[in-house]
């Protein structure tokens, strides 16, 4: 119950008509910031009020600061970042989710939260293609993920070395060669470094035009390696959205019993796709994955989920448990599967997602996107001067203005003036050696009519910056 006046339901409805009215108002916004981060600072920073302010007070003030502060990412139009737009019913259960204030730890504490985030590791599994039997948990997204499955990873390649590294910690234990591609996302260099692992003491394996590990390196590196060893393999490059070559790579690593993980943020989507899952063939073979759940399901911030197809390791590198706390259950409880004890309910949002979209709402979002993606692929190459330098198998475009000494001037010119039209938001990237304009198709709401816009908005600038250069 409320402490008497203070205001709190005023304040939840005042934030939920903001909320309301910035959601309603997305389309007539410009993207970009309108101030920048020192002029946010001036108006949000400073000392602390020495006396509290009413609730309702606080809600609107910090409304009106910020406004001009925010990067429309939710927009259709932003194509920044392999982002997803904050699908308006996770948006709501997100709320209930903090009303709730459950500390989603155990089942027996939190039944009612814990099912729900149990049900979406089990219906993500499913969509994905994935082992039924995986063990899986929730975490903030694919870097946290690819950590937590590197940390399984390392459990069970050292205990079949005898090494309890959960007891012994990594002091004197047996090496594990890690082996992953040249241009792997720098997540799971992260991932490596918080294992104890490290991020450079790696067989790192060339890559192929469109950033896919080349199966005759790999299978040469690893014919020179022996003990325990970690494969990484990578479902959707940043900038191209290839995927690694599964089918090839995999058996390779099975005759060294190697355990292979799969960065797979964005990509491992795909696979949920009957007529695009091809692409991916064999991914389902890796022993672990990662997969985000705020990009492509649009799940709001933060969500992302880790799976392993044996639970053991993942139970074994994660569980913490003491006396105080209830015993274990029957089922999963979400303390086995994630480094916290204490953690919000992030499963709320994508359990209101999943069963508002189903089985077919999903895969229809997924395969639309990568349509679109090829529909602007298309379009943008056929504007004289511009070259999309990947082949696109799922919702990336990497782009690239002119050639020769000018050539990255020219692109970096171009995205910032499409930037400042502010209808629609491409992102800067670094490529085989260039510079590019990177389009990420994410947004559950994005349609021909975004892709059109894109198109005209980054053609005109590309006429533009070629006329100023002719001027010169």
């Amino acid at each position: 119950m409320n402490a008497p006046g203070d205001g709190s339901s005023e304040a939840l409805l005042h934030a939920m008509a903001h909320a309301i009215s910035y959601r309603e108002g997305l389309l007539g916004r410009p993207i970009p910031p309108q101030i920048g981060v020192d002029e946010a600072t001036r108006r949000l920073g400073g000392a602390l009020n020495p006396r509290g302010r009413a609730a309702v007070d606080v809600i609107d003030t910090m409304v009106a600061e910020a406004d001009a502060g925010l990067l429309q990412i939710t927009s259709p139009g932003f194509f920044g970042y392999v982002i997803g737009g904050s699908h308006p019913v996770g948006v709501a259960a997100d709320l209930l989710c903090s009303a709730w204030g459950q500390n989603t730890a155990y089942a027996a504490t939190t039944p009612g939260v814990v099912a729900m985030e149990n049900a979406v590791c089990k219906w993500v599994i499913d969509l994905l293609g994935l082992p039924e039997a995986c063990g899986a948990g929730l975490v903030t997204g694919a870097t946290l993920g690819n950590t937590v499955g590197v940390m399984a990873a390392r459990d069970a390649l050292l205990r079949r070395v005898n090494w309890d590294v959960e007891a012994r910690g990594l002091f004197g234990a047996p090496e594990i060669q890690v082996v992953i591609g040249a241009e792997a996302h720098s997540a799971t260099a992260a991932a490596l470094r918080y294992a104890g692992l490290g991020s450079e003491r790696v067989h790192r394996i060339a890559a192929d035009a469109q950033g896919r590990m080349r199966v005759d390196e790999y299978r040469r590196m690893m014919a020179g390696l022996s003990g325990p060893i970690l494969v990484i393999l990578q479902a959707g490059h940043i900038n191209s959205g290839a995927f690694d070559p599964f089918a090839e790579l995999i058996p390779i690593a099975r005759e060294k019993s190697a355990w292979v993980h799969v960065d797979g943020a964005f990509g491992l989507w795909v696979h949920a796709v009957p007529e695009l899952a091809g692409r991916l063939a064999g991914v389902a073979d890796a022993d672990s994955w990662a997969v985000d759940l705020h990009k492509w399901l649009n799940a709001p911030y933060d969500a992302g989920m880790v799976m392993t197809r044996d639970r053991a390791p993942l139970v074994a590198a994660m569980s913490a448990h003491g006396d105080y706390l209830p015993e274990h259950g029957a089922i999963w409880d979400p303390s086995d599967s994630v480094p916290e004890l204490s953690r919000r309910a992030r499963g709320v949002p994508s359990y209101a997602i999943l069963r508002h979209l189903g089985r077919e709402g999903v895969l229809e979002m997924v395969a639309r996107h990568c349509a679109l993606a090829e529909q602007a692929a298309g379009e943008l190459s056929a504007i004289a001067g511009l070259t999309v330098m990947n082949d696109v198998v799922s919702n990336q475009i990497a782009i690239c203005c002119g050639d020769g000494e000018r050539g990255d001037a020219m692109t970096q010119a171009v995205l910032a003036r499409v930037q400042q039209d502010g209808r629609v938001y491409p992102t800067h990237g670094v490529w085989r050696g260039r510079h590019i304009i990177r389009v990420s198709i994410c947004n559950h709401a994005t349609s021909t009519v975004e892709i059109a816009e894109l198109v005209t908005v980054l053609g005109d600038a590309w006429r533009q910056v070629q006329s100023e250069i002719q001027t010169e």
